[in-house]
């Protein structure tokens, strides 16, 4: 049986938790394998409307198993809090339906208040952060400070790993104008949520092992988008762990060679929530004509997006980095009654010619796309699900898009209802 790997291929918020949901019905275990509840996934199911931010999709879904992997980073509060949430709206969790990694790192309260902290006292460059402290924890994990879930099954290791961690953040925090950390009741905190969050630990790493070896599929379900990875991403606006499909194997503890099918998760235009280089932005009418249809505000910060047209180039780009075979293409219906629609092909910097965005953030900054216009269609698309029920001049947006990007679509997205979607490849059928 094959695995996927889902990524969102431009800046997130391109509709992942529709396609995911969709793909999951057909998978019997569903991972998260980076980011924290920073991200954001909304999924309408029989009407009823999901919000999911540190839990897999799967979890909304009857006999599957879902993963949080040691790539995450993971506030055990705000995941109590979900946890409640979800099961107020009927959805059953259990031991036996979440699993959550024994080498996960801990998002604390300090991690968020320091967060906060940079973010209002940097006047040079804001980065855009949700202020939810999942940059410092991942700088924790990697100065090897971090508190990680096991740990909360030992009382005097959680107390060493407190006293590691406070030692450097205290010497922060200092410098911040900030109070020290009030350790006696940090720990009081941890001991708390511990029996709590201890039922869900498990040896991921095994346990995924077991389930391939059974032959039952795999969904690695991404957060944010490609473009906001750490490596490949807008620097310095960027999230703080690798967003694209080859995390997935680090992510959770399987090999590279588990990995079937990668796909890319893209919205049929482009929007981008926070601060950073968006060279296909509008600012006029038909920006504000996508934003309204669209209804593009973000599921975790229900902060506005900005949008423009689809950039093919970066499109491109992702595709490359992360391995993408197939595309989902979503949102196609809020492209319905334009009359003229624009792809970006390339950019213009200082008189050359570019193919792909550049690396260095000054000569990013200077780049102005490059525009291949289209015939738009009067007709709707919503709704759509089967390619008779598209326009002509829909099924050629379409066409050009996979020209462009180098990359087939496999599914085509017509609204947030997961039944209307057009199915072209299975990634299952590998």
């Amino acid at each position: 049986m094959a695995n996927v790997v889902v990524v969102g291929a431009q800046w997130g918020d391109e509709g992942k938790g529709k396609i995911v949901d969709w793909l999951s019905e057909r998978a019997d275990v569903i991972c998260r394998f980076q980011g924290g509840h920073n991200a954001g996934h909304t999924l309408v199911i029989d009407g009823a409307v999901y919000k999911l931010h540190a839990l897999p999709s799967g979890v909304v879904r009857g006999g599957k198993l879902s993963v949080i992997g040691n790539g995450v980073v993971l506030d055990p509060w705000h995941l109590m809090e979900e946890i409640a949430d979800l099961q107020g709206q009927g959805v059953e969790i259990t031991p036996e339906t979440l699993m959550i990694a024994e080498n996960t790192a801990l998002i604390l309260p300090f991690h968020g208040e320091l967060d906060r902290a940079r973010e209002a006292q940097n006047s040079l460059a804001k980065i855009g952060t949700t202020g939810r402290g999942i940059g410092p924890c991942y700088e924790d994990k990697v100065g090897r400070r971090v508190i990680r879930v096991a740990d909360l099954a030992d009382d005097a290791t959680l107390e060493l790993r407190v006293d590691r961690a406070l030692v450097h953040h205290n010497a922060l925090r200092s410098g911040l104008g900030l109070g020290p950390v009030d350790r006696d009741d940090l720990l009081t905190r941890l001991r708390d949520v511990a029996p709590r969050i201890l039922p869900f630990a498990a040896p991921v790493w095994a346990e995924l092992n077991r389930a391939r070896r059974a032959g039952r599929r795999i969904l690695f379900e991404g957060a944010q988008g490609a473009l906001l990875d750490i490596d490949f991403g807008t620097y310095p606006y960027v999230t703080s762990s690798n967003v694209i499909a080859g995390q997935a194997a680090t992510g959770t503890g399987v090999g590279p060679g588990a990995i079937d099918f990668v796909l890319g998760i893209v919205k049929a235009y482009t929007t981008r929530v926070g601060e950073g280089p968006f060279p296909t932005e509008l600012d006029d009418d038909d920006g504000q004509r996508l934003g309204e249809r669209g209804h593009e505000f973000g599921t975790t910060t229900g902060r506005k997006r900005r949008c423009g047209w689809f950039d093919a180039a970066l499109v491109r780009q992702t595709c490359i980095t992360s391995g993408v075979r197939g595309i989902a293409l979503t949102k196609l219906d809020v492209l319905d009654g334009f009359e003229r629609l624009k792809i970006c092909v390339g950019y213009e910097l200082d008189g050359a010619q570019l193919d792909h965005l550049p690396t260095a953030a000054d000569r990013q900054a200077r780049c102005r796309p490059v525009y291949e216009e289209m015939a738009g269609w009067a007709e709707t698309t919503e709704g759509a699900r089967s390619w008779a029920d598209l326009p002509a001049n829909a099924i050629k947006y379409v066409r050009r898009v996979e020209e462009l990007i180098g990359c087939p679509v496999a599914l085509l997205s017509t609204s947030p209802e997961r039944e209307d979607t057009v199915l072209v490849t299975d990634p299952f059928a590998d």
